[in-house]
């Protein structure tokens, strides 16, 4: 799942090649992921269109149109943009392209069929989009903030910092990289975390998501559709020894997710799993 540092750099990438391009014919290959959320056909409304500015919202990218229209795409689980000449092969599960002046395309493919792609002139009128809590690295969340929505939460540490609700951007991936570094059980109760624990997780939170995004910057370069996670120290990488105590590395599937975390770097029970 494309999470806040992967969707910073692809956003950071946008803004250098779209603003200025106009859409010159769409491809509705496979209309499943469009949610058109405007009286006008989505096609006709992109036809002639140029793209403004590019933002990013927790996990979702903000593409705007010249008309005043917006395009939102929520990649969820495996949801990919590729920006790439028009003769590139395309790949499997392209939804749609979008042909842009000088023939390259903006193109969106998802594997899992799961994401999606909105026309709206509401952010609002978006699932999930109003709802969502500051950004993981906004700057205005400073410790005490974050403590002050933390306990508002109950429930274990890892399911509240993937609620969007709470911080936005942060995924499966990262919130493991994050509790690792924090040296926190996966699975702690938020009421069981000192005070201390707390100062460290929100540091954690700040320190993972930066280096990520300079790690992704100086790899991704104009591969915007590839995903990487080789760098991370331990999701993923069950069965693999701990970077920092040499203890293999735990995986567990629960909630519907795979979690990754040390056993001896990040104490806990285990009891019920």
């Amino acid at each position: 799942m494309p999470e806040l540092p992967d969707l910073e750099v692809i956003k950071e990438y946008l803004q250098g090649v779209l603003p200025g391009q106009q859409i010159e014919e769409v491809e509705l290959l496979r209309p499943l992921v469009v949610r058109n959320l405007i009286a006008e056909d989505f096609v006709s409304a992109l036809v002639e269109n140029q793209f403004g500015d590019v933002g990013r919202r927790g996990k979702f990218l903000l593409l705007d149109l010249k008309s005043g229209e917006k395009l939102i795409v929520n990649p969820m689980l495996a949801g990919r943009l590729q920006y790439c000449q028009q003769s590139e092969r395309r790949r499997a599960k392209t939804f749609l392209i979008l042909h842009l002046s000088g023939s390259v395309d903006l193109r969106y493919s998802d594997v899992k069929a799961m994401g999606k792609v909105y026309l709206t002139r509401e952010l609002d009128l978006i699932p999930g989009f109003a709802e969502q809590g500051p950004e993981a690295l906004d700057p205005q969340l400073t410790l005490e903030h974050f403590q002050e929505r933390l306990r508002r939460r109950r429930g274990e540490i890892k399911g509240i910092l993937t609620n969007q609700a709470v911080l936005a951007g942060i995924g499966n991936a990262y919130a493991d990289e994050i509790l690792f570094r924090a040296g926190l059980y996966p699975f702690r109760k938020r009421s069981s975390l000192s005070a201390e624990e707390v100062k460290r997780l929100h540091q954690a939170i700040r320190s993972v998501l930066s280096e990520a995004i300079i790690t992704l910057r100086e790899r991704m370069g104009d591969d915007i559709d590839i995903k990487l996670r080789d760098f991370l120290e331990v999701h993923g990488k069950g069965g693999r020894p701990c970077p920092l105590c040499g203890t293999s590395i735990s995986e567990i599937r629960a909630r519907n997710r795979l979690t990754n975390f040390c056993r001896t770097c990040q104490p806990g029970t285990m009891i019920g799993r």
